[in-house]
């Protein structure tokens, strides 16, 4: 007889306190041809059979009917299968099993079947019966039994932790009764449903439980018992409280509501009350929206974060109770908010801010400002939250985010909701303010949606022009970038938004920003457009009916290094390129539905260019100048670049001249780029094989390169780096591994490997054995990161030359 698990054979090896008996189940293994392969204990406890006797015979011996003809063969088309099956116990007698057969791959790559059944019963006994009762008083699973009057007959212990009453106190009552709130009823109604109709009843209730601080949010499910003979005898009710989901997706909604409703417009005003309109009553009883006075003028705010008494200029404010009787400080009035004001100690920290308003709290905002004050005592102010509204690196103002009816203190999360909708209306009043302050010359303002400087890099030699329409329509959407990327590669940008006016430069503005946002991860350029396409659709569906939101777009990333240039484009003319030897040629890439569209994905082509390719990437208003059609300009720009100047500026001038015969209806954008190459020298590449004692190799290799480059004065930083770089690559990633130096404006090392994790910097505490690593090539270089490529990752990073 086999030995009980709770009792261990001492040369089993199994621990004194494991309380399984594995020998319970039968198991055994058949393969595909329907021979035994393997054969447990609990097998031989079940049916007799040594697995002597049973192992490599055909499995068929064992069952006392046989297998039916073409059962096998019929088995393998099913992942599992269960059911009745008599054996033959080696006694000769037979047995009936519940059999439980699973469909699996063995080692081989081959069919075969896990075949399971309990090797004992459980049997009905007074200790089953109080087991069965303690499974259900310690449910996690918050659960109550009542019978066909809708009274409670049980109540588990979970139940009982909730209602805050034990089980004795609730038993035979109602749940309108043990609950009084208006949901209990409708928990009473569905439980009658269920009854009536024998089916499942699911619900979602929110109720204030006697000695919880706040409501909570709970799903019910309420399930008809029934006997044997399908009589119903009552209802199980079990619930499950989400709170914490439910306040989540409260706030996501809010997030989106925020998305569509504020920065409709350009208007500054407008756009702050839509911030406070927005956040009451989701997130606080009363808003105020309050901004420095130079805003209002359209000038730049003074640097740095305000410090001692602020002057502020009240732009908006809401309020969940009619006419904002809370408001001391009118709309467009200049107030002084004193030190150690909620307020100027937000603008003084630079950062968001939650405020308990204490007894002695209260009694300081008395002695400062008697009247705000007075407002707060009267209202009940308990709770008040203050963020910094800030844009592109400048302090605008305060949204101050205050509680008196809602009893709930603010929490973190609701710091973060309110830090993630004031940014957002930050941006857009900056976006406002800008137009305001430009808005007076039209020079002014397309000079300032483009880049005033182009940054320095090496890859590629650049020119652009831009020329903006004459209509009366306004300034257009026409932009384009130059945007550096690590590994010394540079992306090119080129778009144009539909329309004209402030709302095609404002969305010119939000897209050139999101852009330059998405090239900092190093996205692909089909994935890049993928996100910029979501944007656009955000755009327009909170836009208002003054037009539609629409744009395209080409971006490509050119390395200098293997002289590849990845394209995509989302409805945008194609790039032309000019090759060394005179050839002008459109690059075939896929079009792409234009950004705000969506429905289908972004396709991107790679090119290899010949060093001093010229690309000229262009706005549709250049080939369509007049009443030329679009083929015929293209065509024409395809014949020019052949006979354009050898510099790029000439290029520019002579394509302009010659495609446009008079002022551009349409706004003209046009950025050529010579490629350039990373020869020999300036790369140095070695395999890495992944063994720790390489690490030391790599940085005598990389302290050799940097000699003969003669940059000595970098060693001990770049010695850092590799070891830091490749150690990480060796132990957490995949091969191959390579590390690669690029001797560019700065020193790049980059370590690329198989896996397509990436490390995450962290601060180590003081006992851990690693976790600085990253941290100090955080602070020894000048940037680091990683991108993902089509097989693995790169990690890299780059220090400035001495």
């Amino acid at each position: 007889m086999a030995r009980s698990a709770s009792v261990p054979d001492e040369d089993s090896g199994a621990p004194p306190h494991d309380l399984v008996d594995e020998a319970a189940t039968a198991k055994a293994v058949v393969d595909a041809r329907g021979v035994v392969t393997e054969w447990s204990e609990g097998a031989h406890r079940l049916l007799g059979y040594p697995p002597s006797e049973v192992v490599g015979r055909p499995g068929a011996v064992l069952l006392a009917d046989g297998v039916p003809p073409g059962l096998l063969d019929s088995l393998l088309t099913l992942p599992r299968w269960s059911g009745a099956a008599t054996l033959r116990h080696r006694e000769g007698h037979s047995l009936t099993v519940n059999l439980l057969a699973h469909l699996r791959q063995n080692d081989g790559a081959g069919s075969e079947w896990l075949l399971l059944t309990a090797a004992g019963r459980l049997g009905t006994s007074p200790e089953d019966d109080a087991f069965l009762r303690r499974s259900f008083t310690q449910s996690a699973c918050t659960t109550a039994l009542y019978d066909t009057g809708l009274r409670l007959v049980r109540a588990n212990a979970d139940m009982q932790r909730v209602i805050g009453l034990p089980e004795e106190a609730m038993r035979g009552l109602r749940v309108s009764e043990i609950v009084h709130h208006p949901q209990a009823d409708r928990t009473e109604q569905a439980m009658r449903r269920a009854l009536d109709t024998g089916e499942r009843q699911d619900l979602q209730v929110s109720l204030q439980l006697a000695g919880h601080e706040r409501p909570s949010v709970w799903t019910v499910s309420l399930a008809p018992v029934r006997a044997d003979d399908g009589r119903t005898q009552g209802v199980l009710l079990s619930a499950h409280d989400m709170t914490e989901q439910h306040l989540a997706r409260q706030r996501l909604a809010l997030v989106n509501e925020a998305s569509l409703r504020i920065g409709s417009t350009l208007d500054l005003v407008r756009t702050a009350q839509e911030l406070a309109d927005v956040a009451v009553p989701g997130l606080a009883d009363f808003v105020t929206v309050d901004l420095l006075p130079s805003i209002d003028d359209g000038d730049d705010p003074p640097t740095g974060s305000p410090k001692g008494p602020v002057r502020l200029r009240r732009v908006a404010h809401q309020s969940v109770l009619q006419g904002c009787p809370e408001a001391v400080v009118p709309n467009g009035t200049v107030a002084v908010y004193p030190d150690g004001s909620t307020a100027a100690e937000c603008l003084a920290l630079g950062r968001p801010l939650i405020q308990h308003v204490t007894g002695e709290a209260m009694e300081q905002v008395l002695r400062q400002t008697p009247e705000r004050g007075e407002r707060m005592r009267r209202f009940g102010f308990h709770s008040v939250l203050a963020v910094p509204m800030r844009a592109r690196g400048l302090t605008l103002g305060v949204a101050t985010f205050s509680r008196h009816r809602n009893p709930e203190p603010f929490e973190q999360d609701d710091l973060l909701l309110g830090r993630e909708i004031t940014d957002r209306a930050g941006l857009c009043i900056d976006n406002a303010r800008r137009f305001t302050r430009e808005r007076a010359t039209s020079l002014t303002l397309q000079s300032s949606l483009l880049p005033q400087r182009l940054p320095e890099q090496s890859a590629l030699e650049i020119a652009s022009r831009y020329l903006p329409a004459t209509t009366r329509a306004g300034v257009g959407g026409d932009w384009f970038d130059v945007i550096p990327l690590s590994g010394a590669r540079v992306a090119l940008v080129v778009g144009d938004v539909v329309g004209h006016g402030i709302q095609a430069s404002a969305t010119m503005g939000r897209l050139r920003t999101a852009v330059r946002t998405l090239a900092d991860v190093d996205l692909p350029p089909d994935e890049l457009l993928t996100h910029l396409d979501d944007l656009v659709g955000h755009l327009a569906a909170g836009a208002d009916d003054t037009g539609d939101i629409g744009a395209t777009c080409l971006y490509a990333v050119y390395d200098p290094v293997s002289r590849r240039c990845s394209l995509a484009r989302a409805g945008h003319p194609v790039p032309a390129l000019l090759t060394p030897d005179g050839q002008a040629e459109f690059l075939d890439v896929p079009a792409g539905l234009p950004l705000g569209l969506g429905g289908l994905p972004f396709e991107s082509v790679e090119r290899e260019l010949p060093e001093g390719s010229v690309l000229a990437l262009y706005t549709d208003g250049l080939v369509e100048a007049g009443s030329r059609d679009i083929d015929d300009g293209m065509d024409t720009l395809l014949r020019t670049l052949p006979s354009s100047a050898t510099s790029l500026e000439g290029t520019c001038d002579v394509v302009l001249r010659t495609m446009l015969t008079e002022r551009p209806a349409d706004d003209v954008a046009l950025l050529v780029a010579r490629t350039r190459a990373l020869d020999t020298f300036h790369v140095a590449s070695w395999d890495v094989p992944p063994d720790t004692a390489e690490v030391a190799v790599a940085r005598k290799k990389a302290c050799r390169q940097l000699a003969e480059w003669d940059l000595d004065a970098c060693a001990f930083v770049t010695e850092l780096v590799v070891s830091e770089l490749v150690t990480n690559a060796i132990r957490h990633a995949e091969p191959p591994i390579e590390l690669r130096l690029i001797y560019d404006r700065s020193l790049i090392c980059e370590v690329s490997d198989g896996s397509t994790t990436a490390p995450h910097m962290r601060r180590a505490r003081t006992y851990d054995e690693g976790g600085r690593g990253l941290l100090l090539v955080a602070q020894t270089c000048r940037s680091w990161g990683a991108r993902h490529t089509g097989d693995g990752k790169v990690i890299w990073a780059e220090q400035a030359l001495p």
